[in-house]
């Protein structure tokens, strides 16, 4: 019988090809900056397919076969099949353990962008460290990384904690890049200061007023947009 990875990889192919829109492809590209090669498949329609091929397909059976999947997407050109990597381990994360981490990890650095990144970083890492608390030591590594995706992330993980995120450790990570000059630095902690805000708005309105002269305008903007 033909592999679960390679069943779901090649239904979401077939799928996609009978739906692909050029003229909405180029407008994709073209928001993205020309970076990534589209289809033109909007994400109702992506998000649709991969749940009917997942049920014509059934679940898959471990976590590697989930690796598996994901790394036949990521080699295939089209954006949309590097979302629907992202979307069918988001649908079966459950099975993601500390032990996909070196997984995320390669899915962060290939055709690294905003779009995919922080989907990975809020929902699949946050997930992991959110179910097995030990992975956190993974993040501590990664807001040293020099790659600015991998480190934006360890930033990002905690975005959907609310009231269990760890507050030290949310600040000890913009500190160690406050000092950043790229927008996606400063973006990303604005971001995960102004998210945490939503549930420690007094906990963050120090933080800022103590960095203030630390903290990129752009940081300060975002984090207290709300308070």
């Amino acid at each position: 019988m033909t592999p679960w990875p390679e069943r779901i990889n090649t239904g979401i192919q077939l799928a996609f090809a009978e739906v692909g829109d050029p003229v909405r492809a180029a407008r994709m590209k073209a928001y993205m900056r020309d970076q990534f090669e589209f289809l033109g498949i909007a994400a109702g329609p992506r998000k649709s397919i991969c749940g009917q091929v997942l049920r014509s397909e059934g679940s898959p059976a471990s976590a590697e076969q989930l690796h598996e999947l994901a790394r036949r997407c990521y080699q295939l050109t089209p954006r949309e099949f590097h979302y629907a990597a992202v979307g069918v381990l988001r649908r079966k994360q459950i099975l993601l353990t500390p032990e996909s981490l070196p997984l995320v990890h390669e899915l962060l650095v290939t055709h690294s962008w905003w779009d995919t990144v922080d989907e990975i970083a809020g929902h699949l890492l946050g997930g992991i460290v959110e179910r097995h608390p030990d992975a956190v030591a993974v993040m501590d590594e990664w807001i040293r990384s020099d790659n600015l995706w991998v480190a934006r992330a360890a930033i990002l993980h905690q975005l959907r904690f609310r009231e269990h995120t760890d507050e030290k450790r949310l600040f000890a990570y913009c500190d160690a890049r406050a000092h950043e000059r790229d927008f996606f630095y400063r973006k990303a902690i604005g971001w995960a200061l102004r998210q945490y805000a939503r549930i420690e708005p007094d906990a963050v309105r120090r933080y800022c007023a103590d960095r203030s002269e630390v903290l990129s305008p752009l940081s300060f903007k975002e984090a207290t947009k709300h308070l």
